[in-house]
């Protein structure tokens, strides 16, 4: 077999999916989907590289997972995949979605031999229903499901692709500029997820892991003589606020740090800079409905978080409630589940002298329970 590249398309929104979870972070056991699938072809010898394309929020952490090459991907599968090909060199490119989880050895073995049959190699389901078209029936003998993966001559797919037709899958392309496609069957394991209901149809997938995962957070801020003073998404009644980027939120950015250190998605100075002039003066509630949307998209729940205020000055018993109630709605979370606890420093260090005011906060998180949809 000439060398090929393989290359993994995983930059697609899941629009479809529809479930607040990009599908491409499902977890299989621990692993999110894309890499139990990078995994399982990795196993193989024949690849001489592996290229992930996935969108630019997404590759920051999938660099966490795994050394993989990834791109990054564009508006459309098409424009994804002439990102990707940029890198390749080898003479054949084999080319398949993330979304297509189950592809066993035999299967790719068997597409893989037929590499000299064509300038593109499908597989391809029969139809077995009748079929009707605008109306009238047409003969199924001449219906074909396509799958993935698809291997193809790289030169010829990468002319295929120098045109601003949109295209659903290499071979159609490919022919559309003159190449040629050579079709062999292929198999029902290979589903793709496109709905949840697709998920039942999946034969190799192990459930989530049921493991619960920690973080914790901790941030101080200094007092300001000018500005309002937020607290736990409150706006706390006092004559100074905190000297910050933002405005100043201690507590909400300790909550940040925790949910992103149980995610394993680094600290808050990673994703808003405090050099960043986007982030200026922002409302931290913003910022921490950013952050709850991306937990959500790469496959974790929130379970509940647990925040300790540590200030001398000023007296914040009368707002835990309230911090409650407005934190409660930004985590997904129910209120009991949002706990929020004050103490002083007996008077003791930069807290105990009134200069400022510390937050520890800890969060739990659980992957998304995919069988449960």
């Amino acid at each position: 077999m000439p060398k090929t590249t393989l290359i993994l398309l995983a930059a697609g929104s899941s629009s479809r999916f529809n479930q607040g979870v990009k599908k491409q972070w499902l977890r299989i056991n621990h692993k999110p989907l894309w890499q139990f699938v990078a995994d399982n072809f990795a196993q193989s010898t024949l690849f001489s590289d592996i290229i992930i394309t996935a969108s630019s929020d997404d590759i920051s952490f999938m660099k966490n997972y795994a050394s993989y090459t990834f791109v990054e991907g564009g508006t459309s599968r098409q424009l994804s995949l002439k990102n990707a090909l940029k890198l390749v060199n080898t003479e054949y490119v084999l080319v398949s979605d993330i979304a297509r989880a189950c592809i066993n050895t035999n299967f790719l073995d068997k597409i893989l031999s037929k590499h000299s049959l064509g300038d593109c190699i499908v597989p391809y389901l029969p139809v077995n229903d009748t079929i009707v078209y605008n109306g009238n029936t047409i003969n199924r003998e001449n219906v074909k499901r396509i799958q993935t993966p698809q291997l193809s001559l790289s030169s010829a797919l990468k002319k295929a692709l120098q045109t601003q037709e949109e295209f659903t899958d290499e071979s159609s392309a490919i022919v559309a500029s003159g190449g040629s496609r050579e079709f062999i069957l292929g198999e029902e394991d290979a589903h793709k997820i496109t709905y949840p209901s697709d998920l039942n149809q999946i034969p190799c997938l192990e459930v989530p892991s049921s493991d619960t995962l920690s973080g914790n957070g901790f941030d101080v801020h200094a007092f300001d003589t000018k500005g309002d003073m937020w607290l736990g998404g409150v706006l706390i009644d006092s004559d100074y606020g905190f000297l910050a980027h933002s405005d100043g939120d201690v507590a909400i950015h300790a909550l940040i740090d925790a949910l992103l250190g149980a995610a394993g998605m680094g600290d808050i100075g990673m994703m808003f800079p405090d050099n960043d002039d986007a982030y200026k003066g922002i409302d931290s509630k913003e910022l921490l409905s950013q952050v709850v949307s991306k937990i959500y998209n790469f496959g974790f729940i929130i379970v509940n978080v647990d925040i300790t205020i540590a200030a001398q000055k000023p007296r914040i018993g009368k707002y835990k409630q309230k911090m409650r109630e407005t934190l409660a709605p930004l985590l997904n979370l129910e209120m009991a589940r949002v706990n929020i606890k004050a103490t002083t420093t007996e008077k003791l260090g930069f807290i105990g002298r009134g200069e400022g005011v510390g937050v520890i906060a800890n969060a739990n998180l659980k992957y998304f329970d995919w069988t449960k949809i």
